[in-house]
C-alpha cells in the first residue's frame, strides 16, 4: 500500500463499531510502576477492517503507530508460548512484571519499536530494528527468535518482555499492552517497561516533519484505531545484521 496512506491514517479514526468495552478477559499487565495507560484502539487493516489475531502470519513483523501517531510499535505471533511472570528491570534500577503474551496460544505480544539504547526505529524509508525469526542467524548474538536493533548490535528476547540480552541497551524495549477480545480482535490500551518517548520526540524533529507534518501532530496520539501492516509494506528497506 501506499506509505503516504498509511501515515495518513495511522490513529485517524475510521469507524469502527464494536466498543472497547466489549473486552472481555483479563489485562496482561499489573498497573504500578512504569505502567502508564493511554486511549484503548483497535488494531485494523488499511481497509479499516479489525485485525484478527487468529489471521496473523507467525513470525511476521507488523506495525502499528502507537501510543502516539509517530511512535512505532511491532505485533508479532510468535508461534510459541512465552514465558510468565517475567520480573524485568529499568536502566535506572527500577523493577516491573511482564506477565505474557496474549492469544490462545499465549503467543501475540506488541513492543514498542524505538530501540532503548539510541532510539533506532522503523521509518518508511529504512528498518534497523525488526525481530528476526527463529533459525535465522544475527550478529548480535547467537540467539534468534529474537528482537535485534541492527544500529548498534542490541538484542532483546521477545518471549521474555523483550529483555535485553546482548549489545550496549541497558534495559528492554517497552511493551505495548495489548488484548484479544471475544471476537478475536486486537486492541492496544497502556505501555508497560521505561518508555524513550519524550528523547524520542526531542531527537527527530526534522523526520517528523517529513513523515507527519510536524513534531505537533506526531505527538498527537492515537484514538479509535490503528492502521496495522507488515514491515515489509511499511518500509522500503529492512536492514539486519
Amino acid at each position: 500500500m501506499d506509505r503516504r496512506n498509511f501515515l495518513k491514517i495511522a490513529g485517524v479514526g475510521a469507524a469502527i463499531a464494536i466498543a472497547p468495552s466489549t473486552i472481555t478477559g483479563r489485562l496482561y499487565a499489573s498497573e504500578g510502576a512504569l505502567f502508564q495507560s493511554y486511549e484503548k484502539v483497535q488494531l485494523v487493516d488499511a481497509n479499516g477492517k479489525p485485525i484478527k489475531a487468529s489471521s496473523l502470519k507467525q513470525e511476521t513483523n507488523y506495525v502499528f503507530n502507537y501510543p502516539f501517531v509517530g511512535t512505532p510499535s511491532i505485533l508479532l505471533d510468535l508461534g510459541e508460548q512465552t514465558a510468565e511472570n517475567v520480573t524485568l528491570k529499568s536502566e535506572d534500577g527500577e523493577e516491573y512484571l511482564w506477565k505474557s503474551g496474549v492469544g490462545a496460544n499465549r503467543s501475540i505480544v506488541a513492543y514498542s519499536a524505538i530501540c532503548s539504547h539510541q532510539l533506532a526505529h522503523p521509518t518508511p524509508d529504512d528498518s534497523f530494528l525488526q525481530y528476526l525469526p527463529r533459525g535465522k542467524k544475527t550478529m548480535a548474538c547467537e540467539q534468534s527468535g529474537i528482537m535485534v536493533c541492527s544500529s548498534h548490535l542490541s538484542a532483546f528476547d521477545t518471549k521474555k518482555g523483550c529483555k535485553h540480552i546482548a549489545g550496549p541497551a541497558e534495559q528492554p524495549l517497552a511493551s505495548i499492552v495489548i488484548e484479544v477480545d471475544k471476537d478475536d480482535n486486537i486492541w492496544a490500551s497502556a505501555v508497560l517497561g521505561p518508555d524513550k518517548f519524550h528523547e524520542y520526540f526531542k531527537a527527530f524533529k526534522p523526520e517528523f516533519k517529513k513523515y507527519y507534518g510536524g513534531k505537533r501532530k506526531a505527538k498527537k496520539r492515537v484514538m479509535d484505531n490503528a492502521l496495522t501492516v507488515t514491515l515489509s509494506e511499511y518500509t522500503k528497506e529492512i536492514i539486519q545484521y
